[in-house]
């Protein structure tokens, strides 16, 4: 009995001195699997909480918030832009729930079909059915030839030093800087990504006719904050280069000071770009993130610092002139007929 007990005793020396395994002291192997485990039971909890507190109520009531503030369509992508910056998580999976909870939404008729523009899709052309009717032809008539009368007007930028295009990345964000183009008379050019030869191609005609006028050429650009946003204005000014026409381009947006002055959310940049390893931003930021209203101010401010109102003024002054020797001319050949 002594022997036995003696046995027990040294068995419990044993493992009192057993050495804790490699496994355990450094965190891998069952242990460290299972610590691995918990912090990924953690993160999915979190992940839910998250994906729980923006649900689809949430992007619904927020979504006709922002909607009510717009007087035109937006993209989808900007609605997404507008509930991130109020409080909502910005990655991808919230994305595509703001694009399943607008998709309910329009189907419910809680929000407008037409509330959102797509401007990746659309029709070439029209179908024309529609009856003719004589006496509403006759009126139509009678109005084109009162607004032919008044329609004498000299370019915009004719007697300016200088000639501007606006270029932008993204098609998507068309909408918001037609009206500032249109207004300024200024042609607007989406980019899509990098130009192809052939966008560029057509660019240096335009650009080489603006030298014959003794204009200089100069491209304000709209682009993500990212390695290849930042990337194509060097790309474009080149290949002009190249083909034989020197050409400015100025870079409006995106920049760092402007993403912290607007406090606009940030993702990592994707590694997938092979630009990234030599970039130094913080973050990526896309374009459509900047609130549309500003974007339209911002490049109404960059057309406004080329364009001389004192020249504007005396080509305003040639064109009413002008416009009495044209409606005579009218005048007389309509009452020759």
């Amino acid at each position: 009995m002594e022997e036995l007990d003696g046995a027990t005793t040294d068995r419990q020396r044993q493992r009192r001195k057993k050495p804790v395994s490699h496994a355990y002291r450094t965190g891998t192997g069952d242990f460290g699997d299972a610590k691995e485990d918990m912090e990924n039971k953690k993160s999915e909890k979190r992940r839910s909480k998250e994906m729980s507190e923006y649900s689809r109520d949430w992007i619904t009531e927020n979504a006709k918030k922002v909607l009510a503030t717009y007087e035109d369509q937006i993209t989808l992508r900007q609605l997404y832009y507008r509930l991130v910056a109020a409080g909502m998580t910005n990655d991808v999976s919230h994305y595509k729930k703001v694009i399943n909870a607008m998709t309910d939404a329009r189907w419910k008729g809680e929000v407008d079909f037409e509330a959102f523009i797509d401007r990746e899709r659309g029709m070439y052309g029209e179908t024309e059915a529609e009856k003719i009717i004589l006496p509403d032809q006759i009126e139509h008539g009678k109005n084109q030839v009162k607004a032919w009368m008044e329609a004498y007007h000299l370019n915009r930028w004719e007697n300016q030093p200088e000639y501007i295009e606006v270029w932008i990345e993204k098609k998507a964000l068309q909408g918001v800087f037609e009206n500032p183009c249109r207004t300024a008379a200024v042609g607007l050019a989406p980019c899509k990504g990098y130009p192809s030869l052939t966008f560029l191609k057509e660019a240096q005609e335009r650009f080489e006719l603006a030298i014959d006028r003794d204009q200089n050429p100069i491209i304000e650009y709209f682009g993500d904050y990212d390695p290849s946003g930042e990337d194509i204005p060097r790309a474009v000014k080149e290949n002009l280069a190249r083909m034989g026409c020197d050409v400015e381009v100025e870079r409006i947006a995106l920049h760092q000071t402007q993403i912290t002055e607007m406090n606009l959310p940030s993702v990592p940049a994707k590694l997938t770009d092979t630009r990234t390893r030599n970039w130094g931003g913080a973050g990526v930021v896309e374009l459509d993130a900047v609130e549309p209203k500003t974007l339209s101010i911002m490049v109404t401010e960059a057309i406004s610092k080329h364009f001389d109102r004192e020249l504007y003024k005396e080509l305003k002054e040639r064109e009413t002139t002008e416009r009495a020797q044209y409606q005579e001319a009218l005048k007389s050949f309509v009452g020759g007929l």
